[in-house]
């Protein structure tokens, strides 16, 4: 009978060092993760992040926010993408540099058509296909991350 009351202490014992330990996970259970393995993160209602990696450039950001509207929001491809907040640093990952895009234009920002691609102006935008679409572009990188 004293072994069966001691092993049932040990079940709960680690039965709540278990539960503690799936409380205390950090946020990155909650991201989602594109194509080309960038964090996509809420910021708020209808606004989310791009989180940068060593050696992001624009075409990362957009790939990542197309993925993340095409697969993940279920967005038509025809939907436009904006810029919410042009590039700076991170509101879910301190330290680190994001992007902040929305389905929506910012208000009173300049959603003209731009020739080159840019994470610096808000209110950018460009397609949800197009944006997947750089995706594409840097598949050898996976093979021989060093170009």
């Amino acid at each position: 009978m004293r072994w069966i009351v001691e092993n049932a202490g040990i079940k709960h014992g680690l039965a709540s060092v278990l539960l503690s330990c799936l409380i205390c996970m950090p946020v990155t259970a909650f991201a989602w993760r594109a194509w080309n393995h960038h964090e996509v993160l809420p910021v708020s209602e209808g606004v989310w992040e791009v989180v940068n990696r060593v050696g992001s450039g624009a075409q990362d950001y957009w790939c990542g926010i197309g993925d993340f509207a095409i697969r993940a929001l279920r967005t038509q491809a025809t939907q436009r993408i904006y810029i919410w907040k042009e590039i700076g640093p991170s509101v879910n990952r301190p330290g680190r540099k994001s992007v902040q895009f929305s389905l929506t234009p910012p208000p009173g920002s300049d959603t003209s058509t731009r020739y080159s691609l840019s994470v610096k102006v808000r209110g950018d935008n460009i397609n949800a296909a197009t944006a997947r679409n750089y995706c594409y572009d840097r598949r050898d990188d996976f093979f021989f991350p060093f170009n």
